[in-house]
């Protein structure tokens, strides 16, 4: 491609990748340490332009009435109005935008301050922390301090999943009076919505469900897709499954559901009862009183123990399994991979384990890291979840990973460069030069 000559890019002419590269990571690193001055020096501005007290929020400046205005949550300080335009417009950002960014910067400073320490110490990236601080905005001062703990443990490796995970947690554990609150009226707008159907014959359906009855439905209108595509159907499985809905309907009106008693006039309602499996995690303390909340795991989520013992009065059924211990390892001589082998994995790495991969564990191949006819064992202590793009990486490039411990697997690209890859996320490390000796494993060796 033709590239013209300006001086910014003939700088670079004649550079390997590996120097890009670096080039790359050398002002990546300028501008963070730029922007965290920046930070620094707007929470220096803010902590001269407090206004003491809500009912100091009015003062006369110069014969204006200048007033304080909140840009934080509750707890942090109000600062001069007046003055805000001023850092705005010397900021080069929008009356909005400049507002919001500068909040973000006080929400961290004086309501997250693990937090805003490691923004400080160049350990977490300005930007993640402007995420975070807009989702603790309209936390309580508990739930804040929650998530800045939670959020300062994993060093700036959470991602945003599981973010809105510790937010979500930290609503329940702190304000759950209201969670439930928020959860019965969420329900209450439930629907599920038919549309008139177009010129080709065709309706657009909609709604929204309980996640058990969403889980019930997914699962019936799935098995009826598959099983027409047993019977010689040539459709595409979303054709099939669309199918799958009006055959439903279908056999529905065919049941005989109602009973009624021809004496007394009673109706009764028959129901075949819930068949799809919802998987959840729960506690000896949320069993008790001190912990109100467990844990959804098709959803990823945190939730409330009044929903879970909403969607056991519904169940036809409920299986209660042991622990299992994550750590445990229990060979079997062949190639094939056990279920007990998958669920263990599964919850152990929950997702793929290639660097910043959010794939779920359950939609991930489990890789061998060393192969089964190389003398690898086919052992939870061997086996990785990779989704099959991840997994294509490491069997066919250059990408090469080596497990540290349980949990914790650290990854060399192709061209020399370290992640660690963890249960608080993905962390880049430094350049190979900097690497200490990794003989341990010759496919991580550096001088490879």
């Amino acid at each position: 491609m033709e590239l013209g000559s300006s001086t910014a890019v003939e700088e670079y002419d004649g550079q390997s990748v590996g120097d890009l590269l670096a080039a790359v990571a050398d002002e990546t690193r300028l501008r963070q340490a730029s922007q965290t001055r920046e930070w620094a020096a707007i929470v220096a501005w803010a902590d001269q332009n407090v206004v003491d007290a809500p009912e100091h929020a009015a003062t006369v400046r110069d014969s204006f009435v200048d007033t304080g205005v909140p840009i934080a949550g509750t707890g942090a300080p109000l600062v001069s109005e007046f003055n805000l335009m001023e850092l705005i417009a010397v900021l080069g950002r929008s009356p909005d935008g400049g507002r919001i960014y500068v909040g973000r910067i006080v929400e961290c400073a004086w309501r997250l301050p693990l937090l805003y320490a490691q923004v400080m110490a160049g350990r977490v990236a300005t930007w993640r922390a402007e995420r975070v601080a807009d989702l603790t905005r309209s936390l309580n001062a508990d739930a804040a301090g929650f998530v800045d703990r939670q959020v300062a443990a994993k060093v700036g490796r959470v991602g945003w999943a599981e973010l809105e995970r510790i937010v979500a947690t930290a609503i329940l554990r702190h304000d759950p009076e209201a969670a439930e609150a928020r959860r019965r009226e969420a329900a209450d707008h439930r629907h599920f919505d038919i549309g008139d159907a177009n010129e080709n014959g065709l309706a657009v359906i909609g709604g929204v469900l309980d996640a058990a009855d969403a889980a019930d439905l997914d699962d019936a209108v799935g098995r009826r897709a598959t099983l027409l595509g047993r019977l010689g159907s040539e459709d595409t499985l979303d054709v099939r499954r669309s199918i799958a809905v009006g055959e439903l309907a279908r056999n529905d009106l065919e049941l005989d559901l109602l009973t009624t008693d021809t004496e007394t006039g009673e109706v009764t309602v028959r129901s075949a009862g819930r068949k799809a499996e919802i998987s959840v995690h729960i506690t000896d303390t949320m069993l008790g009183e001190t912990n109100p909340v467990g844990r959804w795991h098709d959803g990823k989520r945190p939730v409330l123990k009044e929903q879970i013992r909403e969607w056991l009065r519904t169940a036809t059924s409920i299986t209660v399994q042991p622990v299992i211990d994550l750590a445990d390892c229990d060979p079997v001589d062949r190639y094939e991979i056990p279920a007990r082998h998958r669920k263990q994995v599964e919850l152990r790495d929950t997702t793929c384990r290639f660097p910043g991969c959010t794939t779920r564990a359950e939609r991930c191949d489990l890789d061998h890291r060393v192969p089964h006819a190389e003398g690898g064992p086919t052992c939870p202590c061997n086996e990785f979840p990779c989704c099959r793009r991840h997994h294509r990486a490491k069997t066919h490039s250059g990408w090469r990973y080596f497990v540290l411990m349980p949990g914790h697997l650290l990854w060399r690209s192709p061209h020399g460069w370290f992640f660690h890859v963890g249960p608080n996320g993905t962390q880049a490390l430094d350049p190979p030069g900097h690497w200490p000796d990794v003989h341990a494993d010759p496919g991580l060796d550096p001088a490879a």
